[in-house]
């Protein structure tokens, strides 16, 4: 019997329709994505909700050669699909995760959702609905003129998921605000009910904080700073403190509100407590009843990768 009838036999019999990799920024999830995707065939789904953007690369951590396992290319999806500036939000993202997913299993591929995003994934797992609401320009105008403390209140309570940078970035918060109380939402997506199974990489807050750093140095190494420079010609600085973390801190260096030194403190010292809020998203879905196998980050790559394929095929 030949491998792609064992595949193909394994597939049809399968327990999970999804493999989730997650994990707080710089803990190695992407490269362990990849290696796991050799192995069981699989095909890669991004959860970045940065990603997505073109010329976004070192800033958004992109790491495309991670997706080179010994000489094959891994398949990717999600990632360099929208110019920076335009709009990419959670609708887009469940929209573009469901075709994404029934062309990787049509062509009897694993999907392997890889990001941290924890919007996304609780997107996937959790099945919320998401809105595609159409500019009100009226209702936007009156938006604008509210406090931001007046606009959280209207979001309150709602059942409207937000990311926490959004509860506190006014102009998102008006997007969404208008989405849920403008009068154009007839459009709507939820991923269908999936078999998931999520692993998620486990790092102590010092080994985190020394990947982190590690990390920024690298990413300025490679020229972070002359990436953003040239996208802050082409989309205006406005574009690119929205994005926050790299390019909020960057940009205050490149226009002159911050010397190279403060940028870099400042810039790590949000990063980690970016990834602070990320683990803090993990373990509210655990509260509500999200089952996430915690892999220790510092194991050996191949051992990783034997433990997840472990987990995916167990009781088949």
């Amino acid at each position: 019997m030949d491998r792609a009838f064992l595949l193909f036999e394994i597939m049809e019999k399968k327990k999970y329709d999804l493999l989730v990799i997650t994990g707080t920024t710089a803990s190695g999830k992407t490269k362990l994505a990849a290696y796991v995707a050799k192995d069981i065939n699989g095909e890669i789904i991004s959860a970045d909700s940065r990603q997505v953007y073109r010329r976004m690369d070192i800033g958004t951590g992109k790491d495309i050669d991670d997706y080179i396992v010994k000489g094959v290319k891994i398949p990717y999806h999600l990632i360099d699909i929208a110019e920076p500036g335009e709009q990419y939000n959670a609708y887009m993202f469940v929209r573009d995760f469901v075709v994404a997913y029934n062309n990787i299993t049509n062509r009897k591929k694993v999907p392997i959702l890889c990001g941290g995003t924890g919007l996304y994934v609780s997107a996937v797992t959790m099945g919320y609905e998401f809105y595609d609401g159409e500019p009100n320009e009226s209702l936007r105008k009156e938006l604008e003129q509210k406090s931001l403390e007046d606009l959280q209140k209207m979001i309150l309570g709602k059942g409207i998921i937000l990311n926490e940078s959004d509860f506190y970035n006014k102009r998102r918060l008006i997007r969404r605000v208008e989405s849920f109380y403008g009068t154009q939402r007839s459009n709507k997506v939820k991923v269908p009910s999936l078999n998931y199974l999520i692993v998620a990489m486990q790092v102590s807050k010092e080994e985190r904080k020394q990947k982190i750093r590690n990390r920024l140095i690298e990413r300025l190494d490679e020229g972070m700073v002359e990436e953003i420079k040239k996208l802050l010609n082409e989309v205006g600085k406005d574009v690119l403190l929205s994005y926050g973390l790299e390019y909020k801190w960057v940009t205050l260096y490149l226009i002159g509100e911050l010397s190279y030194d403060k940028m870099v403190e400042k810039l790590e010292i949000e990063i980690n407590r970016f990834a602070k809020r990320q683990m803090t998203w993990f373990r509210g879905m655990e509260r509500k009843g999200i089952k996430i196998h915690w892999l220790d980050a510092k194991l050996p790559l191949a051992e990783k990768v034997e433990i997840v394929k472990k987990l995916w095929y167990e009781n088949w």
